[in-house]
């Protein structure tokens, strides 16, 4: 599924290119590309047609276009979300239809001319959708690429993600300690923080040498912070590389893949030599997926048996 990275690189790739473009035509192939939006396929080309998209936002997976122009009570945007293999590609006005195109919207650029955002998705999780655009709790704009206070209704419950200008750093190290859960399954909850994703939960918490079933509440402050500063890391070195490609699901705007399965230390890595000791990556089953860490350098804490044991964990340095 794209994380992060893969959604932010497909983002700054749509910016440029609709960012004051009119909607002239909508053409829905596949009805369950819809799938969270509120109406019709017809109502759906109705809500769009001759509105103008405002610029590209998102905020962890999710990524939303705001709309102007004729428009109900409250402010809209055009959301999507990408599922496991969604793909919104940039191309020439009247090109031929993609593989697994499910919606076409043609719009005309003031700077690019007429183009052709295509929807395409082969495993049909992913959808669109005209969504209202609802205030942010914290007054902050609502994602990264948006300077204004709203995101979508249907991503309102998700958590900023690390990367996000304002995202609470002391808040997220003050939930960790609140939650006896696995520190993986801490970071795969997109309400607590967002964004990541099974990629790069597993490299951050190699970087960080920490074990993916290490009770978050046991991390000190310190680890905390060293943890936070890896997941920032592997994002941004991520995005550097155009994100993670593994097949042609994963591709951006211009249908080209990320580079960044190179740099991997882990995920993916089983049975290979850890980066940093030698001792070989195992794999074990984790929430219908896998785990991918090194035994050696990220071990499990042992629990503090006595009152005056210290219930903080450190990793090894």
């Amino acid at each position: 599924m794209p994380e992060l990275p893969e959604v932010e690189v497909v983002r700054a790739g749509l910016e440029p290119a609709v960012t004051d473009a009119r909607i002239s035509g909508v053409t829905v192939l596949d009805q369950r590309a819809l799938t969270r939006h509120s109406g019709t396929p017809s109502e759906f080309e109705a809500a769009l047609i001759g509105r103008t998209i405002e610029g590209a936002a998102r905020r962890g997976k999710f990524l939303w276009l705001p709309l102007a122009g004729p428009a109900p009570e409250r402010p809209e945007a055009l959301m999507a979300h990408l599922g496991m293999s969604g793909q919104l590609l940039l191309r020439a006005a009247g090109a031929p239809a993609e593989r697994h195109e499910r919606v076409r919207i043609d719009v005309d650029s003031p700077r690019h001319g007429e183009l052709a955002v295509v929807f395409a998705d082969q495993r049909t999780f992913g959808s669109l959708a005209v969504d209202a655009l609802v205030p942010t709790p914290d007054g902050a704009p609502g994602g990264w690429g948006s300077t204004r206070a709203e995101v979508p209704s249907q991503a309102a419950h998700i958590a900023r993600d690390p990367l996000d200008p304002a995202f609470d750093a002391a808040g997220f190290r003050a939930a960790l300690a609140g939650k006896k859960s696995g520190i993986k399954r801490v970071l795969l909850d997109q309400t607590t923080v967002s964004g990541i994703g099974n990629i790069y939960a597993d490299e951050a918490l190699w970087a960080a040498r920490l074990h993916p079933e290490t009770p978050a509440q046991v991390l000190s402050t310190r680890s905390a912070r060293r943890l936070l500063a890896e997941v920032r890391a592997v994002l941004e070195k991520a995005l550097a590389e155009g994100g993670t490609s593994f097949d042609a699901q994963y591709v951006n705007v211009n249908g080209e893949a990320g580079y960044f399965a190179h740099s991997l230390n882990a995920y993916g890595r089983t049975g290979q030599p850890c980066p940093r000791c030698g001792r070989p990556i195992v794999r074990v089953s984790f929430m219908n997926r896998s785990s991918h860490y090194c035994p050696h350098c990220q071990r499990l804490p042992r629990p503090a048996h006595s009152p005056g044991e210290s219930t903080f964990f450190q990793p090894p340095s």
